[in-house]
This record gives C-alpha cells, sequence and structure tokens, in this order.
C-alpha cells in the first residue's frame, strides 16, 4: 500500500541535477562538519573557562556547563521546528545561510565573555543557529533516494563522528594558550562557512514543492500533531527521543566525570573525544552502508543500539582511563543506529513535509537535551563529591544505558520488522 513519501521523495531527487545534488551534499556535509568542531572545540575548555569566570570546580561546574547546554537545548526546542517550516516554504538554501551566519556572531560573544551572564546570551543565540539541523537534514531529505537515504544521512553523522575528532583534539590544544581562543577559532570557522555557503550552496526545494507557511504547524506541538498522518512513525519517534536523550551524557557529563574520575586536563580530554568521533567515523563511512545494504534498517537500528548500550555500561565501569579508549573501539558500532532510525522516519515523508518533520525531530531531540542536563548533572553530583553517600562517578553512564535498553525493547516490541533501504511507515490516508 504506500507509500506517498516514499513516491513524492523519489520523484523530487529525480528533479533536481545529479551534479548539483552531489554538490550540495558536500556543502551541506562541510556546513555540519564546520558546525560541529565550532561546537566541540570548546567542550575540553569548558571546565576551565567556567572556572576562570565562576570560580567553579568539577563538581560545581557541571551544574554550570548544564545550564548553558540547557538554554541551548531549549532555543532549539522553541525555533526547531519554526525553522524547518520556514524552509518549507522559502526553500534551505536561505535558512541555512542566516543560521550559519549567526552562529559565527555567537562564538564571538561567547569568546569576549566577561562573565556567566555573557556566555548564557552566547549560547542562547547558538541555540537559535542550532535550529538549522532540521534545514540541513531536510537537504538531506530533498537530494537522496530510496537507496541513498541510509547511506546520505550516514553523511551527515560522518560530519559529526570527524567534528567531533578535529574539534576537541584542537580545542584542547587551543585550550594550552587560554580557555577563550577556541571561541575566536569557531568564530572564524563560522564564518568561512558562510562565505563558502553563500557562493557555491545550491537550492533543493523546487518552488513548486514549497507550501505556505502556518503558524499552526510551525511549534513543537503542531509538527507533533502531523506527525499523526504517518503510520508507526509515532513509536519510531518515541525510540529515537529515548536515544538522544541517553547520548546527552556525552557533552554533559564525559568532560566532567573525566576530570574527576581520571584527573585529565583539556588535553586528555580532547583526546578520548577524538578517539570517539575518528570511530564514528570510520563506522558511518564504511560500516554502516554495506551493512544497511545487507540486511536492512530494522536491523542495523537494533545492532546500533545493542552497542550503544552496552557502551554506556563499559564507560560507567571503566576505573582506569585507558578503559575509556578499549569501550570506544569495543562499542563504536552503536554510530549505526541514528541514522538508519533517521532514514526510516524520514522515508514516509514527502518533500513539502520534510522541514516540517526534520524540525519536530530537532524539536524533540532539544527536549531530550533539555532534560538530560538535568538528570546526568544531578545524577553526577549526588554520586561524586565529598557528600556523595555511594561513590560511583560513572553513575551517568549507567542512567544512559538503561535509557538505550528501554528504546531497544520498544523498538523490537512496536516498530515493524521492515528490511532494506526506502522503508518506512505508511501514511494513514493518501
Amino acid at each position: 500500500m504506500f507509500r506517498r513519501g516514499e513516491t513524492e521523495t523519489a520523484g523530487s531527487s529525480a528533479m533536481i541535477d545529479e551534479k548539483r545534488a552531489r554538490r550540495g551534499l558536500a556543502l551541506v556535509f562541510f556546513i555540519l562538519l564546520m558546525d560541529m568542531m565550532g561546537i566541540a572545540l570548546i567542550m575540553p575548555v569548558m571546565p576551565a573557562y567556567l572556572k576562570e569566570l565562576t570560580g567553579a570546580n568539577a563538581t560545581e561546574g557541571v551544574m554550570e556547563g548544564s545550564w548553558l547546554f540547557i538554554v541551548y537545548s531549549l532555543m532549539q526546542l522553541l525555533f526547531g521546528t519554526f525553522i524547518g517550516n520556514l524552509s518549507d516554504r522559502f526553500g534551505r538554501r536561505p535558512v541555512l545561510l542566516a543560521s550559519v551566519l549567526t552562529f559565527a556572531i555567537d562564538n564571538l560573544i561567547c569568546a569576549l565573555a566577561g562573565s556567566y551572564g555573557m556566555l548564557f546570551i552566547g549560547r542562547i543565540l547558538a541555540g537559535i543557529s542550532g535550529a538549522s539541523y532540521a534545514t540541513a537534514s531536510a537537504y538531506v531529505a530533498d537530494v537522496s533516494t530510496d537507496e541513498t537515504r541510509a547511506k546520505n544521512f550516514g553523511l551527515v553523522g560522518i560530519s559529526f563522528g570527524v567534528g567531533f575528532t578535529l574539534g576537541p583534539v584542537l580545542g584542547g590544544l587551543l585550550g594550552e594558550f587560554g580557555p577563550r581562543v577556541p571561541f575566536f577559532v569557531a568564530a572564524g570557522l563560522s564564518f568561512l562557512n558562510f562565505v563558502v555557503a553563500m557562493f557555491l550552496l545550491p537550492e533543493t526545494l523546487e518552488p513548486h514543492q514549497r507550501r505556505k507557511f502556518e503558524w499552526k504547524r510551525a511549534n513543537p506541538l503542531g509538527g507533533l500533531l502531523q506527525l499523526r498522518k504517518y503510520r508507526g512513525i509515532g513509536w519510531i519517534v518515541s525510540v529515537m527521543f529515548l536515544f538522544w536523550l541517553a547520548h546527552v551524557v556525552y557533552p554533559v557529563a564525559w568532560p566532567f566525570v573525566s576530570a574527576y574520575r581520571y584527573d585529565w586536563g583539556p588535553l586528555m580530554i580532547s583526546l578520548s573525544l577524538g578517539a570517539w568521533g575518528i570511530f564514528s567515523a570510520l563506522i558511518m563511512a564504511f560500516v554502516l552502508p554495506p551493512t544497511v545494504k545487507r540486511i536492512g534498517e530494522w536491523k542495523t537500528a537494533t545492532v546500533g543500539m545493542t552497542f550503544s548500550m552496552l557502551g554506556f555500561l563499559g564507560y560507567a565501569f571503566a576505573w582506569e582511563g585507558w578503559v575509556v579508549f578499549a569501550v570506544v573501539v569495543l562499542t563504536c558500532m552503536e554510530n549505526v543506529a541514528d541514522p538508519a532510525l533517521r532514514s526510516i522516519a524520514a522515508a514516509g515523508v514527502p518533500p513539502s513535509e520534510q522541514g516540517d518533520l526534520q524540525g519536530t525531530l530537532t524539536s524533540l531531540s532539544s527536549v531530550s537535551s533539555i532534560l538530560g542536563p538535568i538528570i546526568f548533572s544531578y545524577v553526577f553530583a549526588t554520586y561524586s563529591g565529598p557528600g556523595a553517600t555511594v561513590h560511583f562517578p560513572g553513575a551517568p553512564y549507567f542512567v544512559a544505558a538503561v535509557m538505550i535498553g528501554a528504546g531497544l525493547g520498544v523498538f523490537i516490541l512496536r516498530v515493524p520488522h521492515w528490511r532494506g533501504s526506502g522503508t518506512a511507515a505508511a501514511p494513514t490516508h493518501h
């Protein structure tokens, strides 16, 4: 019976010149890579920067860092569906350009911050610009066919992996010259990103495929209600929410747990994050495409979530620093899960509503990024430090493992076992 989304998405891709599609995909990859590098650059220096501004130690700093993460995510929640709908109305290109430029301004504000309050303002702008991830995802869906969708979403993951590799390492090295230096570099990278995209980024959403902007849909609740049209996607979205919620533990807890547990400084923190990023990129570049082709998206997502749960358990009980690197290597297959889940969700939605869908997913991701810092920072503060009744600094990772286990259970029990690329929930009506 299906599949309106499949048919229309394939039709959309056919209308886009293949050369333009490849160039656009490469540019979006570059945009996301630079954005991820800009975010990851500052992670190793956040404990030191917060200590400089507020005098907070690692246990106190994780709470202050969490509030910065929360406001960033709150802005993504409020603006994700709005920006996704704007891209459905005016096209992907102008929305992406505006977001990249805003991100450059944000990093400059953070670099010049003289107080925690200025950092807070900077993260507000960063959250608004970061909501463009929905537009980037819609762009990827525009240029994808049923056969290439999972692979192309894997490229998005590769950009994150490479950025997460280069960013922390570069940030750790730059942090040796002062905690503000990575922010200045991130601002420069974002501005370079804007200039390159201004001249080279093509538009992918043809004028006849655009739809009227509607305020009732340009909010997280309205976007969620729209998903009811597509049978089964609700369960997939629920699994994705739990998956994202668990993975918030990385940016929130990793630097602080590492500094507390292993007495790591910015350089070692950056090397550990870099190792995770390297293996993430390798898995999505060389393992994801043949895996999806051979066993299908459903099994690929199942394998990825299983390794993710095992990985979090490994980090939870990694009492020595070297064990962290071993866990990274042994469980890096976790990185096949997210692209497979995204592909399943995107396959059932037509081009004119990809921005709506991806904006809603971005908003849900932001909800997880609001709840995650509260949960994981509280758990870390409760099970570490002199006042802890039970000393278990790895507790945030253990909680993340439980979340992944719950998501895996929902996925196996409630999401139909589809095989192959380009499969997704059928719409409930035509």
